[in-house]
């Protein structure tokens, strides 16, 4: 509160004093409109906002490419398995033919189906293991981009090998050698019938 005598010149502000006609003035001096507080954001700070905004929404773009990639990756991988088990379960099936090594040496195009599939007369081993290769042939010709399969009979098992086109490259290379601009991709599975 202040206080003070105009005839003796002192005035008191606050605890604050001041001597008789001395040069120092103790008046708050209130200023129109604003303080020294700043209130809302300048064009710079919004702008370097957007600008981090922008680079945080492309990473997410470009991370969710990639996730759809890998995911289509993925998928031709698990369809290769099945398609290599499912050649595998074939050579089960027909344990004559195993034995006969009519198996060995399949490999692309698909083969014609016999003239015993879907009448009442049974098939020969020869005739399943012919109507066995030309179905996988296809089914994985169907499958995949660019597929194709072979198997090999290695002396202790079977080398079940599909092989297709992962990048879409135009690659028709069947020697496995891992690149992709070269070579079809390739999955190779050795079972036991």
């Amino acid at each position: 509160m202040a206080t003070g005598s105009a005839a003796t010149g002192w005035t008191k502000n606050a605890d604050r004093k001041a001597e008789p006609n001395s040069t120092h003035n103790f008046y708050i001096m209130r200023t129109g409109g604003h303080t020294s507080d700043q209130h809302g954001f300048t064009l710079v700070e919004v702008m370097v906002a957007l600008l981090i905004f922008s680079v945080s929404l492309l990473g997410l773009a470009a991370l969710q490419a990639s996730a759809l990639r890998d995911s289509h990756v993925a998928d031709q991988n698990t369809i290769a398995t099945q398609l290599a088990r499912d050649m595998a379960e074939r050579l089960r099936a027909n344990r004559p033919g195993v034995s006969s090594n009519l198996y060995d040496g399949i490999s692309g195009p698909a083969t014609t189906v016999p003239s015993c599939y879907g009448t009442s007369n049974s098939c020969t081993p020869a005739e399943i293991a012919q109507l066995d290769s030309g179905e996988w042939l296809a089914a994985v010709a169907r499958a995949l981009p660019s597929g194709t399969g072979t198997v090999q009979n290695n002396g202790a098992g079977f080398t079940i090998t599909v092989m297709w086109d992962q990048e879409r490259s135009g690659a028709t290379g069947t020697s496995c050698s891992g690149d992709p601009s070269v070579d079809l991709k390739c999955l190779t599975f050795t079972v036991q019938p």
